[in-house]
C-alpha cells in the first residue's frame, strides 16, 4: 500500500522498467515454506488494492485472488512462485506492473524487450511498428503487416489464452496488451509468426536483452543549421545531465533542434528529465500533473499536484525544437515528451508512445525478498490529458505508403516541421 497509508508501498521507483535480464535472481538461500509463499502472495494482492488504475481495468480483484492463491500454496520453488506472481500481475494487463526479478521462462518486458508493436484493427492483428535495426526488421517484418498465428496457434486463440481469468468483460486494451506480450515472447523461447502474404513461418530466435548503451547520447547535424540530440536508453543515468549540457553547447548556434526519444523504453528518473527540460525554459513552468487515487479512495480527500521545471545553465535554447517519439518511448521518456510539449513549446512528432501507466512505486515482499513495481500515481499532461492518452500533434502513420517509402519517416516529418519555421 502507499506510504500515505503506511503500508507496503514506500519508495517511488521511476526506473522500474530498467532492464531486468533473464536469470537475474536474488542470492541463493533456503527456499521459503509454502505458507511463506502464501503470506507473500496475500501481501502483494492486498498491496495492489492501491493500484492507481483500477478505474480503467475490467477486473474483479477478489476473483483474481481466488484464482491465483491456490497456485501460491502449491508453489514448490522460487521459480514456481515467481510464475504465480507474474500471473497475478498480468491480471492488470499493464506493462508497467512488473517484478524486480525473473526466471528464464519469464515474459519479456514491453516495450524494453520487444521488437514488434501490434494492435487490433478491424478484427485483424496488425503490426503497427517494428523496432529499427532489430532481428524482426532484418527478417522482413514491416508496419502494416497482419499476422495470423503465434508459435503455431491462431492469433485469436493465442490472445484468449493470454488473458486473465479475472476479466469482467471484453476490454480492447486487454486484447492489445495480450498481442504485445505474445510478440515480446519469453526469454527462453523463440518466436514463430505466420504473416499474411509470406509463405512459411518467420522465426525469431532467442533474443538477448538489449545491452546497456555505450554512449548516453549522440549529437549530430542532420541538415544545414539543424542539430539533433539522440538519447540512448539512458534517462536513468545521472551522467546524462552533463553529456546533454555539452551537446547543447555544441549545437547552440543551430536554428532548430531535434530531440530524439525513440530509444528510451526503460524509463528513468525525473531529475534527469527535468535537467533536460530546464535548458529550454527562461522562467519556471508546469510540465506534469500527478494524482494519488488511493488517498481519495481511503479518506475521500483528493490529492493532486503540478510539478514545475525551472531554468538551469548558462543559457536557454530558444530556437524551435522538435521531439521525436515512438512506441519505444516509455515511462520517463513519455514524461519528458509531454513536458517538452507543455513547458518548452516543443512540437512532438511520431507515433503514439508506449502508453505506460503512471508512476511506479516499489515494495519488497517480506518472506521472499522479491520486489514489485506497480503504478500508484496517475500522471497527466498539464492540460489534464492522461499521459498514456497523449497523441503527438504531428502524428506519423508508419503503415502508410509514404512512410513505407521513407528511410526514417518520423525524422523526416520532424525536419519538415523545422523547415516551416
Amino acid at each position: 500500500m502507499l506510504s500515505v497509508r503506511r503500508g507496503v508501498f514506500g519508495v517511488v521507483l521511476w526506473a522500474s522498467c530498467w532492464a531486468i535480464s533473464a536469470g537475474r535472481l536474488l542470492a541463493a538461500e533456503a527456499p521459503p515454506l509454502p505458507e511463506q509463499y502464501v503470506a507473500d502472495f496475500d501481501e502483494l494482492w492486498k498491496g495492489l488494492e492501491d493500484y492507481a488504475y483500477f478505474d480503467k481495468r475490467a477486473v474483479d480483484w477478489a476473483r483474481v485472488r481466488e484464482i491465483h492463491r491456490p497456485h501460491a500454496a502449491g508453489a514448490r520453488s522460487r521459480e514456481d512462485f515467481i510464475a504465480v506472481l507474474e500471473g497475478l500481475l498480468e491480471e492488470l494487463y499493464d506493462h508497467h506492473a512488473t517484478l524486480g526479478t525473473n526466471t528464464a521462462h519469464s515474459p519479456r518486458l514491453v516495450p524494453t524487450g520487444t521488437d514488434l508493436w501490434a494492435e487490433w484493427s478491424g478484427g485483424r492483428a496488425v503490426i503497427a511498428a517494428v523496432r529499427p535495426g532489430s532481428d524482426a526488421e532484418k527478417a522482413g517484418l514491416r508496419a502494416g503487416m497482419t499476422f495470423t498465428s503465434v508459435n503455431g496457434t491462431p492469433v485469436e486463440q493465442a490472445v484468449q489464452g493470454r488473458l486473465g481469468g479475472g476479466l469482467t468483460r471484453v476490454d480492447p486494451a486487454a486484447r492489445d496488451w495480450a498481442l504485445r506480450v505474445l510478440l515480446a515472447g519469453r526469454h527462453d523461447e523463440e518466436l514463430r509468426l505466420q504473416v499474411e502474404g509470406i509463405a512459411g513461418e518467420i522465426r525469431l530466435g532467442r533474443r538477448p536483452e538489449p545491452p546497456p548503451p555505450t554512449r548516453r547520447l549522440e549529437a549530430t547535424r542532420p541538415a544545414a543549421g539543424i542539430g539533433l540530440i539522440r538519447l540512448a536508453n539512458s534517462l536513468g543515468d545521472d551522467g546524462l545531465i552533463a553529456d546533454f549540457d555539452a551537446a547543447l553547447l555544441e549545437l547552440r548556434d543551430t536554428r532548430g533542434l531535434v530531440l530524439d526519444l525513440r530509444d528510451t523504453p526503460s524509463g528513468g528518473n525525473t531529475t534527469v528529465a527535468r535537467a533536460i527540460m530546464s535548458r529550454f525554459v527562461e522562467a519556471e513552468a508546469p510540465y506534469q500533473r500527478h494524482s494519488i487515487p488511493a488517498e481519495e479512495r481511503q479518506y475521500g480527500v483528493k490529492r493532486t499536484w503540478v510539478e514545475i521545471v525551472s531554468p538551469r545553465g548558462p543559457f536557454a535554447y530558444r530556437a524551435p525544437v522538435v521531439v521525436l517519439v515512438s512506441h519505444w518511448t516509455g515511462s520517463m521518456g513519455e514524461g519528458l515528451a509531454i513536458g517538452m510539449d507543455a513547458a518548452c513549446a516543443a512540437t512532438v512528432v511520431g507515433t503514439r508512445m508506449a502508453g505506460l501507466l503512471g508512476a511506479t512505486y516499489s515494495f519488497r515482499l517480506p518472506k521472499t525478498g522479491i520486489t514489485v513495481n506497480a503504478p500508484a500515481e496517475k500522471l497527466f499532461h498539464v492540460n489534464g490529458t492522461p499521459r498514456e492518452d497523449f497523441v503527438p500533434p504531428v502524428l506519423v502513420d508508419l503503415t502508410s505508403r509514404e512512410s513505407r517509402d521513407a528511410s526514417d519517416p518520423i525524422l523526416e516529418a520532424g525536419l519538415a516541421v523545422l523547415g516551416r519555421h
